[in-house]
């Protein structure tokens, strides 16, 4: 009897140490798959998201499915590593561009952003081509600009996330210089929101009193042409300095 408690502990322990193993090899397997999440390829639409109705508007080799505004060819903007970026120089460099699709009336856009030291650009939707010389005098910005290092004074509406000119964001929630920011944009009927790391920074009514008695104070004032298109494409600028941008992707609403 004494051997068989022996035999017996010992296969005990055994089985013990097993399942030990056992459960050890499953949490190294689902730590292996939250890395995969966490590394999935920039500039590509998990199966979830394109169930939801997310399209790529960058695809992360070129400039595919985007023009040069009131022009045809895109100058000045390269993609490098899966990243598009502006001249850097400017927009007498390589010019504001926007989506082939001009369509885009409620929407969810998303993208990521980075910029240079002392540089400044735009996101624009419901913008329109046409006899407007520039953008800025059809579509709604969303702002991007380097606002602790930029060399001059700026009003609280030209800050990164702003409705620009029009709607100051509700807080400072950009990342320091250099850092990867995440913006969303969602866009339904009036509605608009600005979102910015994860931070509501505007919520605003299009076309209401208020937003009219903010346009007959802005530089917009005498520009008619301007915010009042209900669709339109969605654009980025190449304004000064250099801005970079990744996983550009939208859904209609």
């Amino acid at each position: 009897m004494k051997n068989l408690s022996v035999v017996f502990s010992i296969l005990t322990f055994a089985l013990i140490v097993g399942c030990g193993q056992q459960t050890n090899k499953k949490k190294v397997e689902k730590k292996s798959s939250a890395e995969k999440v966490v590394t999935t390829a920039i500039n590509t639409l998990t199966p979830e998201e394109k169930a939801a109705g997310w399209e790529l508007l960058f695809n992360g080799k070129d400039l595919t499915g985007w023009k040069k505004y009131n022009d045809g060819e895109v100058t000045g903007w390269t993609v490098k590593e899966g990243i598009l970026n502006n001249s850097g120089g400017g927009s007498s460099h390589g010019g504001d561009i926007i989506t082939k699709k001009q369509d885009y009336k409620d929407f969810e856009l998303y993208l990521e952003w980075k910029i240079n030291p002392q540089s400044n650009s735009g996101v624009f939707y419901h913008a329109k081509e046409g006899g407007e010389g520039a953008i800025s005098r059809t579509g709604i910005e969303y702002q991007l600009i380097d606002g602790k290092g930029w060399p001059s004074k700026i009003h609280d509406y030209q800050y990164s996330g702003a409705l620009y000119a029009m709607y100051p964001p509700k807080e400072f929630a950009v990342k320091p210089v250099g850092e990867w920011n995440v913006t969303r944009i969602i866009v339904k009927g009036p509605h608009v929101e600005h979102w910015l790391n994860g931070k509501k920074v505007v919520d605003c009514e299009m076309w209401s009193k208020d937003w009219y008695e903010r346009k007959a104070k802005s530089k917009w004032k005498d520009i008619p042409t301007w915010g009042e298109a209900k669709e339109g494409g969605i654009g980025l600028q190449d304004h000064g300095g250099l801005t970079q941008f990744r996983n550009v992707k939208i859904r209609r609403l």
